[in-house]
């Protein structure tokens, strides 16, 4: 029988890449995201080529739209097995411009979210088990300025990671982290030399490396894996860099 695992902002970019990613394995997957249009077309892209999918609107800010998502999810196929917390979105502000909406916004996106996902579908799991991977980023132990949101909600995906894989280990449920390095959504092929060069791997990294490492960590032949944090980075932050 196939697996019901669901993508929190799965209609572009990243989530995109690892809900296709997904149907291909030959699960059936839930797409949730805030972008009805992008959602509503991707399904239908998907279940066109014989794949099993729906989309449901969802803002992951939300308490009640998430145990929503998580409650049509399981009347829809009477189970969940995985999660990809994945939604999130960018908040590159001076420090001293930066408002507390702003803030707040960015918190309850990102991380909340986190916790409020895994808890709702850990309801869900605790009966037969289950997986949930996080989204984080490098951006968890590296920074550029003005970034100070964004790298507090990154780094408490990590810690919340093995937190969550301490609390739900009794069920069975494994949880854990990916850190995305530089991850080309846009046109890969406008990327410089240069860009690639500055990674180990040669090349700047696709959304299908970051869903190869989630079919990985959700593969039940893996659950020895769990609380960790696996950078998908093509080695940049181990790269040491002078200027010169």
């Amino acid at each position: 029988m196939s697996r019901v695992g669901m993508v929190t902002g799965a209609a572009n970019g990243i989530g995109r890449g690892i809900a296709t990613a997904y149907v291909k394995n030959g699960d059936r997957v839930v797409l949730a995201d805030m972008d009805v249009e992008a959602g509503t077309k991707l399904t239908h892209e998907l279940n066109e080529q014989g794949a099993e999918a729906i989309f449901i609107k969802t803002d992951v800010r939300l308490e009640q739209e998430i145990i929503h998502l998580m409650n049509q999810t399981y009347q829809t196929y009477g189970k969940i097995d995985f999660l990809i917390n994945n939604a999130g979105k960018n908040l590159f502000k001076s420090p001293f411009e930066v408002t507390i909406e702003e803030w707040d916004d960015v918190i309850h996106t990102n991380l909340r979210s986190v916790f409020l996902c895994s808890r709702e579908a850990a309801r869900y799991m605790k009966e037969s088990g289950g997986a949930i991977v996080n989204i984080a980023s490098t951006r968890a132990i590296m920074s550029e300025p003005h970034s100070e949101g964004y790298a507090a909600t990154k780094g408490g995906i990590v810690a919340i990671t093995h937190a969550l894989a301490a609390s739900l280990s009794e069920y069975q449920i494994t949880v854990n982290a990916i850190s995305p390095g530089w991850i080309e959504t846009g046109n890969y092929e406008e990327l410089r030399k240069i860009d690639h060069e500055q990674h180990f791997s040669k090349r700047v990294g696709t959304p299908e490396d970051i869903a190869n490492a989630c079919l990985y960590l959700t593969d039940v032949k893996n659950k020895f894996v769990t609380g960790i944090n696996l950078v998908v980075d093509g080695g940049m932050t181990r790269k040491m860099i002078y200027e010169e």
